[in-house]
């Protein structure tokens, strides 16, 4: 039997490894200029491809269920919905990026290099990003 842990947790490595290469090609594509960060520009227009993305309807808006209650919690959507209209319109999601951009950039240098996006301070962006 100790052969099947063997290739249970040879399935959890190559699923782990998966996970971080994913996440360094989805780094890799936003980091559009290629220098190894992500300025805020880089980092909106991802999130801005996101927000379309999820705007299937094309309304310009999008309520808490399409964000999905990963993304934003009832809390962050009810702030980032200023109006009070129950949707969220590209620009309020755009400056819910920036802050959780801000939040990220721990050393506040305007930029994020791959292990501050994969960071715990850096999840919250990434699920508005992709």
């Amino acid at each position: 039997m100790p052969s099947m842990r063997i290739i249970a947790l040879a399935g959890l490595v190559v699923a782990a490894l998966s996970s971080i290469s994913a996440n360094a090609a989805s780094f890799q594509a936003m980091d559009s200029n290629k220098d190894g960060t992500l300025d805020l520009s880089e980092v909106k227009q991802a999130a801005s491809r996101k927000f379309d993305q999820l705007d299937r309807k094309r309304s310009g808006t999008l309520t808490r269920a399409q964000i999905g209650r990963l993304r934003l919690t009832r809390k962050e959507f009810a702030a980032a919905d200023p109006d009070n209209d129950g949707t969220i319109s590209k620009d309020e999601y755009l400056a819910v990026v920036e802050k959780r951009f801000n939040a990220a950039d721990v050393d506040r240098t305007g930029k994020l290099s791959l292990q501050q996006f994969n960071s715990r301070a850096g999840l919250p962006l990434r699920r508005l990003t992709y």
